[in-house]
């Protein structure tokens, strides 16, 4: 097992990452020095129907239980949901001595750490990651739900009391869950360092990986995010590093629709064309090609359907909440690992979004 330590203004809390440990997760919630009086697991329709028994069963040897499970997917990121999981809080009389577990993807998370956010004010969660993806959202304490108009406009910053990342429930995955969750692995290591990315770039195939070298990226990737939000917790400065790729990959999911593509696919695009505004405004020396080609072969896409209208994405672009006064914060790179924040206006970002679409043959 592999364990790191998240630190950050609030809270200081660890991060097991293992093959099996799911087994210890009493132990391990116990090792946290945490006392709780009830747990509420938080998950979903896919990952109950896995692990949901189990998990009840495991946590059932000392604490008092009680599970919500709400419908798989980025739609249940909702108001309705977020009641439907304070209503049975309340009936389950958690207190402020109790816990919420959060078992699942980045969806759950969100959820179930709003939920704990505003429960009572405020109480305890612990993340249990199920998905890749999640290796990015479970860490940094950001929680919340969407709306209609845009993701995760509502939510607070919560961090858990720990995460507890089990690698084997990652076998039941698919393709391209796998993927989804691997481009925010991209995204640390383009942040980060050249290394990482070679090290990546070495990866032909996400099925072929071993448990060992999954938890030994899971362990970086977290690395990079944990280092970052122990300088910004909230956002107000480097943590916005972490949104490389996420504006317009944020307006592909709001565009598209919820769960029609998935947030990696989406962050995927995102970073694609991030990248060439970099090396056309920053002059980042990358082989853009050689990584837009590898992405591909791991089935990734790479640029926007042409039937959605620049003015469209620019639109839901400025609409997001990293939006300020009208003109859009846009992470960009120097280099990798050398990164930047640039404001782009509203007619700005049609014209690098018409060229790029242009350039891709997209339009």
């Amino acid at each position: 097992m592999k364990t790191l330590e998240v630190k950050t203004s609030s809270a200081t809390y660890p991060v097991f990452i293992g093959d099996g440990i799911k087994r210890n997760i009493v132990d391990l919630i116990t090792s946290t020095g945490h006392s709780y009086t009830k747990l509420l697991i938080v998950t979903d329709a896919a990952v109950d129907a896995i692990y949901g028994d189990e998990m009840v069963r495991l946590l059932q040897e000392k604490w008092p239980v009680n599970k919500v499970v709400v419908p798989s997917g980025e739609q249940s990121k909702s108001f309705a949901e977020f009641e439907h999981i304070h209503t049975k809080a309340i009936q389950f009389q958690l207190d402020r001595s109790s816990c919420i577990i959060a078992l699942g993807g980045g969806v759950i998370g969100d959820l179930a750490g709003f939920t704990a956010a505003t429960y009572m004010r405020g109480i305890d969660f612990i993340q249990v990651p199920t998905t890749l993806l999640a290796h990015d959202s479970a860490v940094g304490g950001k929680t919340g739900i969407n709306h209609p108009l845009g993701k995760n406009l509502i939510g607070a910053f919560h961090q858990p009391k720990a995460v507890i990342y089990d690698t084997s429930m990652l076998e039941t995955l698919s393709q391209i869950e796998r993927r989804s969750g691997f481009a925010e692995v991209i995204k640390h290591a383009l942040i980060s360092s050249e290394d990482f990315l070679s090290e990546l770039m070495s990866i032909r195939s996400l099925s072929d990986l071993s448990k060992s070298e999954l938890a030994h990226m899971l362990y970086q990737g977290i690395q990079v995010k944990a280092s970052i939000v122990q300088e910004d917790e909230k956002e107000q400065g480097v943590r916005a590093f972490l949104n490389l790729g996420h504006t317009l990959g944020h307006a592909i999911e709001a565009e598209y629709g919820y769960g029609v593509i998935t947030h990696g696919d989406a962050i995927a695009i995102g970073m694609q064309f991030a990248l060439y505004v970099s090396e056309k405004q920053l002059g980042l020396s990358l082989n853009r090609l050689e990584l837009k080609e590898w992405m591909q072969e791991l089935g990734f896409p790479v640029q926007v359907t042409p039937d959605i209208s620049t003015k469209t994405f620019v639109d839901r672009m400025i609409g997001d909440k990293k939006a300020r006064g009208g003109s859009v914060q846009f992470v960009l790179l120097k280099q990798i690992g050398d990164v930047t924040l640039q404001s782009f206006t509203k007619d700005e970002l049609h014209y690098w979004l018409e060229e790029w679409k242009r350039e891709e043959g997209c339009l």
